[in-house]
């Protein structure tokens, strides 16, 4: 029994170290800021664009306002706050949200502690605190309509946005490619949940947003599973699944498609 017993001791050392060492690197893992850096020639930004510095505790981080094109002196306009994914800075972003501009809507780019231009590092907490911090910043402008104020966030921003849904009141949530809870996925480093310094429980969050959400999500995604799209519409009181034949790096598959989904969805909810 003694080989026996040492073999179970030795087991178990090696896995308490390896889940010390996936513990110590899981920001790493699920913030790759070095992946994700601003362009080193830079890009020609939006017409009318507005560069504003957002303060946390952690400094400042960068946020982009993109007006809408058709605002009238006097008028307040819908808003989208975007968080992005992981892998992303929002240099590369105000061309994807133009169509948005020209029907009318403002665009606010936040970007994440530690990315990009912004100080600070990435974590749910720093994230939380910076959206807010955004948010506040957006509802006290004389061009906006805090009352349509709609927040969207791809893959990990979408868990950005569901935090900042429990600080902030929102018109409505949308989500593309996002997961139920990030310790879901400890299972596949085989490592306990507790362990998860992020957890971003969207789904949580969601089961107590009372307004519409819509959740965007490719059928075939190969880093967070469909089955997590289903389980956040099913949980949104008023939630509203759009399923994709696609991946998650290559939704939308078709964007004429996704622009009139979501156009649609913002005019039956009055935003529009």
């Amino acid at each position: 029994m003694k080989p026996l017993f040492t073999i179970i001791g030795w087991a178990v050392t090696v896995y308490i170290l390896y889940c010390a060492l996936l513990f110590l690197a899981q920001r790493r893992l699920m913030f790759p800021r070095h992946l994700a850096r601003p362009p080193s020639m830079g890009v020609i930004p939006a017409s009318g664009i507005e560069k504003l510095r957002v303060p946390f505790s952690g400094g400042d981080v960068e946020a982009w306002f993109l007006p809408p094109g058709l605002l009238q002196p006097g008028d307040r306009a819908p808003v989208v706050i975007f968080a992005h994914g992981n892998a992303e800075v929002i240099d590369y972003l105000p061309e994807e949200f133009e169509w948005m501009r020209e029907l009318g809507m403002g665009v606010l780019l936040v970007e994440f502690p530690g990315y990009g231009r912004s100080q600070g590092s990435p974590s749910q907490a720093s994230i939380t605190e910076a959206f807010v911090s955004g948010y506040d910043m957006l509802a006290q402008r004389s061009d906006v309509d805090k009352n349509r104020i709609v927040l969207m966030g791809r893959s990990v921003g979408g868990g950005a946005v569901c935090a900042l849904a429990e600080k902030r009141p929102a018109a409505a949530i949308v989500l593309m490619s996002t997961f139920t809870s990030a310790r879901v996925f400890s299972t596949a480093y085989f490592a306990p949940g507790f362990l998860v310094l992020d957890p971003f429980d969207n789904l949580s969050a969601i089961q107590h947003y009372s307004n519409p959400v819509l959740i965007f999500h490719g059928v075939n995604d190969e880093i967070i599973p469909f089955s997590h799209a289903r389980a956040l519409a099913g949980a949104a009181p008023r939630g509203n699944l759009i399923d994709y034949t696609c991946g998650h790096n290559d939704f939308p598959p078709d964007q004429d498609r996704f622009r009139r989904d979501l156009s649609k969805f913002l005019i039956e909810t009055g935003i529009l």
